[in-house]
């Protein structure tokens, strides 16, 4: 079955056996940001195909958020120590910062070495149906516009599945399953993000002389 952009599912064969028919899975809310648009999948979804998980299996969890009607990169992950927003999705977006009550210095979300990290932004931001607020530390940061860490999960009593690399959490009273990217829409943020990067840099650059 094909799911096309206007919403129509359609069929590749016009006759086919019930023992054939994939089993479906229970989800409250399945959300998915496909392209520039934000596509959501409720009630019944056809269980995740084998090839569709094995391609998850060494992916950090990838998607894409909408931030001031702007579509974003963001990623998950629970390894991370803390919030962060980039210092291009400030800059671009033209979002007001704080000051970091607890400034610190870090080495590892960039190229340049040891950074201080003195400022906060709060972000809202929406996925589907699901949307949220959370105060992220500023960094200039090369792989995403929004990292999600552990204080976002333990908020959100945010859980992992492994295995299908989704996360599932409660907000207001309703559930949500937030579903990856795939490898090839991965690449192709990647991509954009490392040719944003560039022209910024180049633009700085001008500027400087």
């Amino acid at each position: 079955m094909i799911l096309r952009d206007d919403g129509e599912i359609t069929s590749t064969s016009k006759e086919f056996d019930c023992d054939d028919m994939p089993p479906l899975e229970d989800a409250s809310d399945l959300e998915y940001a496909v392209g520039d648009k934000v596509l959501v999948i409720r009630s019944l979804s056809i269980q995740t195909k084998k090839d569709d998980v094995e391609q998850q299996r060494e992916n950090i969890f990838h998607m894409r958020c909408l931030i001031n009607n702007m579509v974003c990169s963001m990623i998950i992950d629970s390894g991370t120590c803390t919030n962060v927003a980039s210092v291009t999705l400030v800059r671009k977006l033209g979002l007001n910062t704080i000051k970091h009550e607890r400034p610190y210095q870090l080495q590892w979300l960039n190229e340049c070495g040891v950074v201080r990290v003195n400022r906060q932004v709060m972000i809202s931001f929406s996925v589907g149906k699901y949307k949220d607020e959370v105060l992220c530390d500023v960094v200039p940061m090369h792989a995403t516009h929004l990292l999600l860490g552990r204080p976002w999960q333990f908020d959100r009593k945010a859980k992992h599945d492994e295995f299908k690399n989704r996360y599932s959490l409660e907000k207001d009273g309703r559930i949500y399953i937030l579903a990856p990217l795939s490898p090839k829409q991965i690449y192709e943020d990647q991509i954009q993000l490392k040719k944003s990067y560039e022209e910024e840099q180049h633009v700085l650059a001008k500027i400087e002389k």
